[in-house]
């Protein structure tokens, strides 16, 4: 019979995919560290999350072997921690990570004091001595003894870690102003690591870094930086036609390990394909290249297939890199896998078009891209463009077909609420724009499982995770960026749909967020809640990484929400947040363009659109469509019907104030801090005065 440990009770995929481990795993608990200070035993602490390949193969070298189990079972009580389920956890040992060693990444490996407190840690391990790197069963048997023997050591070098942590959550008040000169400094050190060649920042591996993109395409709008917008529109055709791009099925894997965007690591993540959806439609609105369209669009029907449960609307957060026990198997291809599905026309034109070889280009097979551009090779393929494009429109529904009777990647199913809130903004901002309403509809079907699942009754907190296929209530706690990506995404769903519930929902979350996170003392939002248990030190992440960071975030959902309400304590608090990391934003702005985006969100005058007609009006409907049309940067939309309760609508939104149809007829104005130019009421003078 086998046996299980305690991590058969929990619900994270990842977590439960050690169940079986021979190591007597405990998840992040109370109890867990009483029995360390019981036994007097250092805590080996494990993090990872369930698409990541390292952490697999430390769980096959390792975590599997019954000799490696017994030494760890013996002499330290493990813990193993989802890091999506707690980011708080992985940001605080992440942190000690770099501060021991340089550097970071998962699998983490963390060695703790019964306190808690970290005085070793590295990475991945290897089950015996290799490349330089000391074996695990070394690394264990090190650590013990240094802990049961050299007590004073670990005391001090765990004071110096924890005292390294503390200084970089520590807020550094600038009282430089935040203006047009931050934004173009903060572009003149961006610019110094632009690659015009291949697109993307450096040399390798490259990140997609949506946010930093988005910067761009704001600071083009914004500030007529032209180079940043062909810059963008640069990288984002690169991403698109590599491999990092699932050229079959749609949908961004995590990185790119070379300099082309060729060879990913094959995992995709909700909040990457969410944040990347968002991006192309902006570029879209802002350039017109309806290439950004495309990949928008294939993108989102790409996460409405595949990462979605069809039963209650919520999106899952991410596919495994591995299948079939090696890495990227699921989307690879040889060529005479090509020549056995489609006409020998067609494979011609396919091999040709994505670049597929005998040889391969990964491992003897390949990883499918876009080399060329469609007139090039179809002049040298002897056919039309359009010819082209509909043969290869042909041959990935084959090839779709084909793969789906492969083994899949292993898919995470937890609900992550912050993820979630990306998926929901980027399905009602597209729907909207694009006017394809069964979008809007999938964002207001995620709005209602959140609200329903993911706020807790009897105090209306809100929650972290849960399993969409469970009854099973949300036990953790949500963090910063979980209040702060929701109330953002329901002002964009408010705008999609101008149905006040949402708005009013956005603001009771960030008052809320407010309330949980923000610390007079220090005037900064922290990543856990004034209710949520303590740690060493309390985390604040201020690096916008893969995501934004929970306080880039809350400033941007402040500062927008009190664009539609007036409400000034919101602003406030939004703009204090920015003063704490000024300088850092022009220093490091490919970590901070979370907080670039918030502060040109500060810095520059929101234009208001408020639109006052009939909802089913022809001309009511033209103008809502030319005002989503438009790049929305530093933009809010309202909407109000006379017909619908303007009097308690007014209490909600002073933009309504005085605003009403001009001569029974549709009427937009257009304003800015609540004083609007002369109302129009056509779609044509609505575009001319945008």
């Amino acid at each position: 019979m086998k046996l299980t440990n305690r991590l058969s009770r929990e619900t994270s995929p990842y977590l439960l995919q050690h169940q079986d481990n021979p190591v007597d795993w405990h998840p992040w608990s109370d109890a867990a560290f009483s029995l360390a200070r019981e036994e007097d035993k250092p805590v080996f602490l494990s993090v990872g999350y369930s698409a990541c390949h390292w952490c697999h193969v430390m769980e096959r070298e390792s975590f599997e072997n019954e000799a490696i189990a017994a030494l760890m079972n013996g002499l330290f009580v493990n813990i193993k921690v989802d890091r999506e389920e707690r980011p708080d956890v992985d940001s605080i040992y992440m942190s000690a990570v770099q501060s021991m060693t340089g550097r970071g990444g998962w699998p983490m490996s963390v060695f703790l004091t019964p306190d808690g407190v970290p005085f070793y840690g590295g990475t991945y391990f290897p089950s015996d001595d290799r490349g330089g790197m000391p074996s695990f069963p070394r690394v264990l048997q090190s650590v013990s003894d240094a802990y049961h023997h050299r007590r004073a050591d670990i005391a001090q070098n765990g004071k110096r870690v924890v005292d390294a942590i503390e200084s970089q959550t520590r807020p550094r008040l600038s009282v430089e102003p935040i203006a047009a000169s931050l934004f173009q400094s903060a572009y003149r050190h961006l610019k110094l690591e632009f690659d015009w060649q291949r697109g993307g920042l450096g040399l390798q591996p490259k990140f997609p870094q949506p946010m930093l993109y988005e910067f761009l395409l704001s600071h083009a709008a914004l500030q007529g930086n032209e180079d940043a917008s062909r810059f963008t529109s640069l990288t984002l055709k690169r991403m698109a036609r590599g491999g990092i791009y699932d050229q079959i099925g749609g949908g961004f894997h995590r990185y790119s390990v070379d300099s082309v965007w060729l060879v990913p690591h094959f995992e995709k993540m909700l909040y990457d394909n969410a944040q990347l959806a968002t991006l192309y439609l902006h570029a879209w609105q802002l350039d017109g290249d309806e290439f950004h369209r495309t990949i928008c669009e294939d993108t989102l029907r790409y996460l409405a297939r595949e990462m979605r449960d069809p039963s209650s609307g919520a999106f899952y957060s991410a596919t495994d890199a591995d299948s079939e026990g090696e890495e990227g198997r699921y989307f690879i291809w040889h060529q005479s896998e090509l020549e056995e599905i489609l006409t020998p026309e067609l494979a011609r034109v396919a091999s040709a078009y994505w670049g597929v070889t005998r040889d391969g280009n990964f491992e003897g097979m390949n990883i499918l891209h876009v080399s060329r551009g469609d007139d090039s090779l179809a002049s040298d393929l002897g056919i039309s463009t359009d010819e082209l494009r509909k043969k290869i429109y042909t041959a990935r529904q084959l090839l779709y077909a084909q793969r789906l009777k492969r083994v899949p990647p292993l898919t995470d199913d937890k609900i992550i609420t912050s993820w979630n809130a990306l998926a929901m903004k980027a399905f009602a901002e597209a729907g909207a724009a694009l006017e394809r309403y069964d979008w809007v509809d999938i964002a207001v079907s995620n709005a209602k499982f959140m609200l329903r699942r993911l706020v807790r009754i009897d105090d209306g907190r809100l929650m972290r995770t849960c399993k969409a296929d469970s009854t099973r209530a949300a036990a953790l706690p949500g963090y910063l960026e979980d209040y702060a990506y929701l109330a953002d995404a329901l002002m964009h769903l408010y705008e999609a749909t101008f149905e006040m519930p949402w708005l009013e929902e956005a603001r009771r979350m960030c008052h809320e967020m407010v309330r949980l996170f923000w610390d007079e003392d220090s005037a900064v939002f922290y990543d856990t809640g004034a209710d949520q248990s303590s740690l060493v030190v309390r985390p604040r992440d201020i690096f916008d990484n893969a995501q934004p960071s929970g306080g880039s975030a809350a400033a941007l959902a402040l500062l927008r929400c009190a664009e539609f309400t007036d409400d000034q304590d919101l602003h406030r608090y939004g703009a204090a947040g920015l003063r704490s990391v000024r300088e850092l934003m022009e220093r490091a702005p490919s970590a901070f363009a979370g907080w670039l985006l918030a502060a040109q969100q500060y810095a520059n005058p929101t234009q208001q659109i408020v639109i006052v007609g009939k909802r089913n009006d022809e001309t009511t409907r033209a103008m809502l469509s030319a005002a989503r049309l438009e790049y929305g940067a530093n933009r809010v939309l309202a909407f109000m019907d006379p017909d619908d309760h303007p009097h308690s609508i007014k209490r909600s939104m002073p933009l309504f104030e005085g605003r009403k149809m001009v001569d029974g007829n549709t009427t937009a104005y257009v304003c800015q801090n609540y004083v609007c130019d002369l109302p129009v009421t056509s779609a044509a003078e609505l575009i001319a005065r945008l």
